[in-house]
């Protein structure tokens, strides 16, 4: 089992633990198969109970899972010649975002994502999957390449946002994210993002002008965590779960409000309880709009996206 348990999981974590403690039992005898059968019924129903009533802060603590797949487990089990590609040729590189080139089902593609730690070392090495300019712009260069050789780009997000540390400011921070938002804007080859896990403010946008924007089911999207939003609201940090609510910042929130295309469905309990069933899912949802945006021109595809987000959003006339 995962060592990182939240708090809602808990009950059903203790009991698949004492589950397989129960089959360690050598030899087994049949009350104890018996016994076996009736508790692993019972964490069955209690999952699906746990999981049908998730509240919106519940969801945001799912997002950030720690043992939950990021982009380069979803690279190792989607795409096959996978080339990562390093540096901004402007600083360095930036290990909070990974890039570079691959094949998904046989179609060479430009791949890119943020990147969080799993060790303590790995996290900070990875500023724990918050990127700097060099990250952004490293970025840019390789979704430049994908124009000139006519590959379509596919970004996974999940981050917290952008760095906001003095040495990000210095170097161009909200510059380097201006120039991605331009560039996908305009950029004529399909482009699919998919939030894996939290995508936070203009630090998971600059990833994310794309055609097709998919969710994982329970994945968040916002312009500020909800730490963020009952600090500066209400300047209280009992208030998050209320500030979770109010952004609606779920995936099936933000399909209804026509931000998301598609909410991809996870196993039950969330994607790291079965990150190849969750892998084989997502991949057939990337397959199917894939294959639709291939279709366009590369005119008709800057037409339908500038559609579509000329469309999001909603005003009242006084």
């Amino acid at each position: 089992m995962n060592t990182a348990v939240l708090d809602f999981e808990r009950d059903v974590v203790e009991l698949e633990e004492k589950i397989e403690a129960l089959k360690q039992l050598a030899p087994v005898g049949q009350d104890v198969a018996a016994e076996i059968v009736r508790l692993e019924a019972r964490a069955a129903q209690l999952l699906r109970q746990t999981f049908a009533e998730l509240s919106p802060w519940q969801v945001v603590q799912l997002s950030r899972h720690p043992a939950r797949p990021y982009t380069l487990d979803y690279v190792e089990l989607l795409l096959t010649d996978f080339v990562e590609l390093r540096g901004d040729r402007l600083y360095g590189d930036d290990p909070a975002i990974v890039g570079g080139l691959g094949r998904f089902e046989g179609r060479p593609v430009v791949l890119l994502g943020h990147q969080k730690g799993r060790s303590t070392r790995d996290n900070v090495r990875r500023n724990f999957g918050m990127p700097r300019p060099e990250g952004y712009r490293k970025a840019k260069r390789l979704m430049e390449l994908a124009a000139r050789f006519g590959r379509p780009v596919i970004t996974f997000i999940d981050t917290p946002g952008a760095y906001p540390g003095l040495d990000a400011e210095e170097r161009g921070q909200a510059e380097a994210i201006a120039r991605n938002l331009e560039l996908m804007a305009q950029l004529p080859v399909p482009i699919l993002s998919v939030v894996i896990g939290e995508g936070g403010s203009g630090g998971a946008l600059a990833l994310g002008v794309a055609d097709r924007i998919l969710m994982l089911e329970h994945a968040v999207y916002s312009v500020i965590s909800p730490e963020g939003c009952a600090s500066i609201l209400w300047k209280d940090s009992a208030a998050v779960p209320r500030a979770a609510e109010v952004l609606r910042l779920r995936a099936a929130d933000l399909l209804r409000l026509e931000v998301a295309d598609e909410v991809v469905a996870e196993p039950l309990g969330g994607a790291h309880r079965a990150p190849r069933e969750m892998a084989v899912t997502l991949g057939a949802a990337l397959r199917r709009q894939l294959g639709a945006l291939l279709a366009l021109t590369p005119a008709a595809l800057l037409e339908q996206r500038y559609d579509k987000y000329r469309r999001i959003g909603a005003w009242l006339e006084r």
